[in-house]
């Protein structure tokens, strides 16, 4: 079977690869959409830390069933069933595990990250981790993984029906943020430093955005929004020591603030704000099965839409070319997905 690999940064190829087997307890899928996200961009541009080289990338998964080997599992997964996959693997006995946050695993390995991804013709998971696509179409499941992101943080916030929240970063996860936090009846602004982008976002039917042009601008923007109190909610979905200050900044007192974006560069700012305003500060990783089965759910009873977040569509033997496009133009378009079909 073929694979997509990043041999080295900026370098992808086709390879061949050695057809799976399902073991016991394992399922054998046929890939049939795999969408490129941003830590797999970074893997592309060689600025994502937890990645080694060469890799198949790859957890943003669509895929059909071919075979089951449940052993003695019950099991309901049938061939030719549309799937998609939980693709963040936990240890199963660290402190996180024996807690119940298996998201946030001591030891996670991620697919396409720590442990090899999901971009080949063919792939195997246990059983547990494959998730009956309920009659949506693919182009909707392989979003679903990308969208239990944001879906995650809106949760792990608490955001509420009348709850005024402001998602900083208007990219692929602050905007499924937005659209599940609008699900639950929150007073939606988006905000981002490119007005282009933000008016871009009526698409999924957002009208109400701030500008990030300056701290100032960005100040009155969120007093004349809230009459000064700030936010009940704010969220960072970017990952940048700025955008977490203005998170701080913008929320109300007594506000929680939840934390989305991955940076590595270290923030200086006055603690004393958040004793101050009494603030909540949540930290969300990952995703849990929980959030997997609801957003397939909520999609598949047409709450939301996940079909909109797919801007470009590529054959995965143009892999090399998809991630070279989406490197050029990461700041516009939101989910690029390769075709194994």
């Amino acid at each position: 079977m073929k694979s997509v690999m990043i041999q080295a940064p900026g370098v992808v190829e086709i390879v061949e690869k050695a057809m799976p087997v399902a073991k016991e307890g394992e399922v054998l899928l046929k890939l049939v959409y795999g969408g490129i996200c941003g830590s797999d961009l970074g893997s592309y541009r060689g600025t994502f830390a937890y990645f080694s080289y060469p890799q198949i990338p790859g957890h943003e998964l669509c895929a059909e069933v071919v075979s089951v080997n449940a052993g003695d599992k019950e099991c309901s997964l049938k061939p030719g069933q549309l799937v998609t996959c939980n693709p963040y693997f936990n240890c199963g006995h660290c402190y996180s595990c024996n807690h119940g946050t298996v998201n946030a695993c001591m030891d996670n390995q991620t697919m396409g990250v720590q442990r090899e991804g999901g971009f080949s013709e063919y792939f195997v998971m246990p059983i547990e981790r494959v998730y009956d696509g309920k009659g949506l179409s693919a182009e909707e499941l392989v979003v679903v993984e990308p969208f239990c992101i944001g879906r995650h943080g809106i949760d792990r916030a608490g955001v509420k029906n009348g709850d005024k929240v402001l998602i900083i970063g208007s990219g692929t996860i602050g905007l499924t943020a937005a659209v599940y936090a609008r699900s639950l009846g929150a007073d939606v602004y988006l905000c981002d430093i490119s007005e282009d982008k933000l008016k871009s976002t009526a698409e999924f039917g957002f009208t109400k955005y701030i500008v990030n042009s300056s701290p100032e601008a960005f100040a009155d923007a969120v007093a004349k929004a809230t009459d000064g109190y700030g936010f009940d909610v704010t969220v960072e979905a970017v990952g940048l020591p700025s955008t977490f200050q203005n998170c701080i900044d913008a929320v109300a007192f007594g506000g929680r603030v939840v934390l989305i974006g991955v940076g590595k560069k270290n923030l200086d700012f006055n603690f004393t704000l958040i004793q101050k305003k009494e603030l909540n500060i949540f930290g969300s990783r990952n995703a849990l099965k929980a959030d997997f089965l609801d957003t397939i759910e909520r999609a598949s009873k047409k709450e939301i839409d996940l079909s909109k977040f797919i801007t470009k569509k590529y054959k995965f033997t143009d892999a090399a070319d998809a991630f070279k496009d989406f490197a050029d133009h990461s700041g516009k378009w939101l989910k690029v997905i390769l075709d194994f079909s």
